[in-house]
């Protein structure tokens, strides 16, 4: 027997998900910083490594790996192809079982800045589907969102 959809039976559609807009959104708005980051050499992953050595120099591979919630071997890469490009500098002699000292150089910093325009581009691009009014309150109702998310799923 053949399903009638929606539009042919009179039925409303489904009412809209809070969540599925927040993921399909959340998509939207990664491939366009993505894409931009791409042009600067950088992807989402370099951005919060060095945003997170920014803030705290010294950052083992471990701490930086569980903030991105990747591995550790995977944050390894990420950082290596960061030093290669000179975006991160090492403090400490590479060697089995010492703890890498990275540090953000001028190069990096200037990344960062960078990776701060694109996201400050897509926040503008996004907000301004909306009446100004709204801005805030639409950051506010999503960061408090967020921060529910995070202590429920973290414990």
């Amino acid at each position: 027997m053949a399903r009638r959809s929606n539009a042919s039976s009179g039925a409303a559609p489904p009412p809209a998900s809070a969540a599925f807009l927040v993921m399909a959104l959340g998509r939207l708005v990664r491939d366009e910083v993505e894409a931009e980051l791409r042009s600067q050499g950088l992807s989402l992953r370099h951005l919060s490594a060095l945003g997170h050595l920014a803030g705290e120099p010294g950052l083992s591979y471990s701490e930086l790996a569980r903030r991105a919630g990747v591995t550790a071997q995977s944050m390894q890469a990420t950082l290596r192809q960061l030093e290669q490009s000179g975006a991160v500098e090492r403090r400490t002699e590479p060697g089995r079982g010492r703890t890498a000292h990275l540090e953000v150089t001028a190069v990096g910093a200037d990344l960062v800045a960078a990776g701060h325009a694109a996201m400050t581009g897509a926040d503008r691009r996004l907000l301004d589907a909306l009446p100004a009014d709204q801005h805030a309150e639409l950051t506010g109702a999503l960061l408090t969102a967020f921060v529910s998310a995070r202590r429920r799923l973290t414990g």
